[in-house]
């Protein structure tokens, strides 16, 4: 075919036909899958799909695939070419998870399979499912003891499990009955695989419509088109380079103080690059390792998001280029690293460094820190049915997103993680697991203060009954480098669960362990957080504040601390409050004196004052800038060194209330 100016050979209608029939084909798999998996993970939307031309390289994703997934399905594509090249038939079917060779962690398990048409090979689909449980020491697969991925579950490197049509039952039973659920996984492997043969029908038909040398050309050209239009709207852009830096909250095993994780981003032309080698060096002691796919896709799912019209396929991974530095370092694991949290871990402070970065270029894009993702897993032996089988109450929330330039955050919302993950129906996790929750709602003063509030984070509890043998596991983060804010604004909440909160055997667990044991009537309940806030707290206007009162978003308490508004209560029942302009007046400019110097104030005499109830964990967090175990008070000084070190680079520079004041409205940063 002749190529046009722009160097494309198709005609523009049948090219955007085609671009937009390949979308639709991977949210036919996605379609499929919903509707025919078995576990109920994966029933709640957390799966992604793919088409990938003969090299592995990825056609086209759907509109609801996971962030995580994003850039990583064409790593493991080329994994099984490499393995099986030459080796490829009709009727194929493999499976892979494996981190180590471009995967995310052992439980997103891809199914894949080539597309003929005629006896021809023209590519291949590609379905990713979180498997609820791939083996290990603990339910659900999320050991945070582990030393190494021996003890995290089975590691898949590319297999046949279909040959030719023919099912291959010995190859998926012994991948099937090494995990708590081999009924799930069995039926969710099929379910995964037939998404990938509805691809290849689909593929097929479009082949009979349009002719196979027009769609092997739409295959290129949809990634040249990505590729084209991606470098257009970076040469709209200033060069530069920005960096930050993010934290993980520890490393176990290395004494308390926060795990950098540092990112430098470039503009050069029509190209970003990325930088993230001075991240922390070595690997940490438990699972919130990275290895090279799941650090890139980080990069790309945050890059994507400021650009949300363009498609996404692998033509855009020849603009955003990434730098790991050497293997071995949190954000580059090697084999035999553990890294089934790598989502609570690196991905969540990488994306959220990247939408920092991009605030600084598209001012009005920008968006503060948002929750971070966490699982609670709770599993052990169901004693209502016969034989005692195992069950799994795998439990993931919704948070609060980062306040925006000129917006609140978004409340109770999926995780950047993966925003289409749904929150999972509470009737179906109490059919499935003696597990019946207590509670589930917004979360007041969770929301990060700032010009612009964060979204609100929630809280939910649940109680164990009829059970046994029963451990609870937590995969999460950000307990001390706490959900930022940008621009002027505060921190949200702390992560952390606790047991039986309010009795006598309460406990704090915080927001790192697994195994640990659970009996018949415990409760266990844990907060997600809000987005951070954005802008200037003091310069929020107080008629939003009145209404953030009056919604229940904002305490009276919080209102005064956070914001400097005194709101009265005039008749609760009936939702009246008002505000005192003049005490405000009064209290902002007080505040405003005084904050910065907070920060410097003894962080040992301060944490004291919480132990004794004097202060609360927000407080320490939003005033002074001090971290301690939320449990015992005990001051952790490194980490409160970096802490307020962040407080001081992200929302210190930003404070300027009666500069503001005095020149009327503040406004933020604009394009």
């Amino acid at each position: 075919m002749a190529k046009n100016s722009q160097g494309f050979s198709l005609d523009p209608v049948t090219f955007e036909v085609l671009k937009n029939a390949y979308v639709n084909i991977v949210d036919q798999m996605a379609e499929q899958i919903f509707r025919t998996c078995y576990s109920f993970v994966i029933y709640s939307r957390d799966f992604s799909s793919a088409l990938c031309d003969t090299n592995g390289d990825t056609i086209m994703q759907g509109n609801g695939d996971i962030a995580a997934h994003v850039g990583t399905l064409h790593y493991t594509a080329k994994a099984v070419i490499n393995k099986f090249k030459g080796d490829i038939h009709p009727g194929d079917i493999f499976v892979v998870n494996d981190v180590y060779q471009g995967g995310t962690h052992f439980n997103d398990t891809r199914i894949f399979g080539p597309m003929f048409y005629k006896g021809e090979l023209l590519g291949f689909a590609q379905a990713n499912g979180h498997w609820a449980d791939v083996g290990g020491a603990v339910p659900g697969s999320f050991n945070v003891s582990a030393l190494d991925h021996m003890a995290e579950g089975l590691r898949i490197t590319p297999v046949r499990v279909y040959s030719k049509g023919v099912y291959l039952s010995d190859v998926a039973e012994l991948i099937a009955h090494n995990t708590r659920a081999p009924a799930d996984i069995i039926g969710d492997l099929q379910a995964q695989a037939e998404a990938c043969r509805v691809a290849e029908r689909e593929v097929q038909r479009l082949c009979d419509k349009y002719g196979v040398e027009t769609i092997k050309t739409s295959f290129a050209e949809v990634q040249d088109y990505v590729e084209t239009l991606t470098r257009q709207r970076l040469l709209e852009l200033p060069n530069g380079t920005w960096e930050t830096t993010d934290y993980i909250d520890v490393d176990p095993v290395k004494g308390e103080g926060m795990i950098p994780i540092h990112v430098k981003m470039t503009i050069d032309g029509d190209s970003v690059h990325y930088d993230l080698s001075g991240s922390h060096p070595n690997t940490i002691s438990t699972f919130l390792n990275c290895c090279y796919g799941g650090a890139f896709a980080a990069i790309v799912a945050g890059t994507k998001m400021q650009s949300p019209d363009i498609p996404l396929n692998s033509g855009f991974y020849r603009v955003v280029t990434v730098e790991l530095g050497a293997k071995g370092s949190v954000i580059n694991a090697d084999w035999p690293t553990p890294v089934a949290g790598f989502c609570s871990g690196p991905f969540e402070k990488i994306m959220n460094s990247v939408f920092e970065l991009w605030a600084e270029v598209l001012p009005e894009r920008a968006m503060a820190c948002t929750f971070n993702l966490e699982y609670l897993l709770i599993g052990g032996r169901d004693t209502r049915h016969e034989g005692l089988p195992y069950f799994m109450w795998y439990d993931w929330m919704v948070g609060g997103w980062g306040a925006r330039n000129g917006k609140d955050g978004w409340a109770a919302t999926g995780p950047v993680f993966g925003v289409q993950l749904g929150t999972q129906p509470f009737e179906g996790q109490e059919r499935l697991s003696p597990v019946l929750t207590t509670g589930h709602e917004l979360l007041v003063d969770s929301g990060g203060p700032g010009e612009y509030r964060g979204g609100m984070g929630v809280e939910k509890g649940g109680t164990l009954y009829a059970c046994k043998r029963t451990v609870v596991s937590y995969c999460c983060d950000r307990e001390r480098s706490i959900t930022w804010g940008l621009w002027g604004g505060l921190p949200s909440i702390p992560h952390g669960v606790w047991v039986n909160p309010g009795k006598a055997n309460e406990r704090y667990l915080g927001s790192l362990f697994s195994g640990v044991p659970l009996n018949q009537g415990d409760t266990v309940t844990r907060p997600s957080a809000g987005g951070g806030g954005l802008g200037d707290p003091l310069t929020r206007d107080v008629d939003a504040v009145l209404e953030d009162v009056i919604d229940g978003y904002v305490s009276i308490e919080r209102a005064r601390k956070d914001y400097g508004v005194i709101v009265r209560e005039v008749d609760p029942d009936l939702c009246k409050y008002e505000v005192d302009l003049d005490a405000t007046a009064k209290e902002r400019d007080r505040i405003d004196r005084a904050r910065a110097g907070w920060l410097d104030e003894d962080a040992e005499k301060i944490a004291e004052r919480y132990r004794k109830k004097d202060l609360s964990a927000l407080d320490l967090i939003r005033q002074y800038g001090v971290i301690v175990d939320w449990g015992s008070g005990k001051l952790l000084e490194k980490t409160t060194h970096q802490f307020r070190d962040m407080l001081k680079r992200r929302t210190v520079p930003y404070w300027s209330f009666r500069k503001q004041s005095a020149q009327g409205k503040p406004t933020l940063k604009v394009a």
